[in-house]
């Protein structure tokens, strides 16, 4: 750092462009499918209870909450939350969204080993994505401490973490999501073209999210290195 400027933030340039690039691809390929309805004319949610009861998961709900692209599956409470333009949607769009959480919940029903991963390093994660900064700055400019900024620089590597094994779960999610479309007949030939676009585009949001902890991570190493 020098003048007040940390030129280290230079590390995180692309994946700023590329995060901003997927919220982008995201946005828009989700509005244009949005606004083109399947054959079939299902909503969100019945997709999502038909795909569950082929699967046995009858005892998990699926539920309408508000906003937009708030969709999740919560393994908790076995609840499938749909938002407001995919719950009552007969859009493409809504139905592959839908057909997305639903694999997470198969996910769930089958031991995926990176979605029991991930659910392990949430309580972690949850702490040290803020702890991690706090210690590391501590460290670095209060109590000039090495083994502060090192602890903060390890907090931090469980976020990347976090990050990395997150791809895998939906890569997997969005796979399943597409096959069972497909092989059930609720999307039709080129329907399923465009439901992978949406669920393309949504996956490029997870690999700018991994891209930016790991240059983070970096940074942190680079700002440890200039203060020694």
């Amino acid at each position: 750092m020098f003048y007040g400027f940390d030129s280290t933030i230079v590390i995180l340039i692309p994946a700023l462009i590329i995060s901003a690039w997927a919220q982008f691809k995201v946005k828009s390929t989700f509005e244009k499918y949005s606004k083109v309805r399947s054959m079939n004319g299902l909503t969100g949610a019945q997709v999502a209870r038909r795909l569950l009861d082929d699967e046995g998961l009858q005892h998990i709900s699926v539920q309408h909450i508000k906003g937009n692209l708030s969709d999740h599956y919560d393994p908790v409470n076995k609840v499938m939350r749909l938002s407001d333009s995919v719950y009552s949607s007969t859009s493409i769009a809504a139905i592959g969204v839908a057909a997305h959480e639903t694999g997470h919940a198969i996910q769930h029903k089958n031991s995926y080993v990176p979605l029991k991963l991930r659910g392990a390093l949430v309580p972690v994660v949850n702490f040290s994505s803020n702890a991690s900064w706090i210690i590391f700055m501590a460290g670095l400019f209060f109590f000039k401490s090495s083994a502060l900024i090192n602890i903060g620089i390890l907090l931090f590597t469980t976020v990347v973490i976090f990050q990395i094994v997150t791809l895998p779960v939906e890569f997997d999610a969005s796979n399943r999501a597409l096959s069972v479309l497909e092989n059930k007949g609720i999307l039709y030939g080129d329907e399923v073209k465009k439901a992978k676009s949406v669920l393309s585009a949504a996956a490029l949001t997870y690999v700018a999210a991994a891209l930016m902890s790991i240059l983070q991570l970096v940074r942190l190493l680079a700002l440890s290195r200039n203060r020694r």
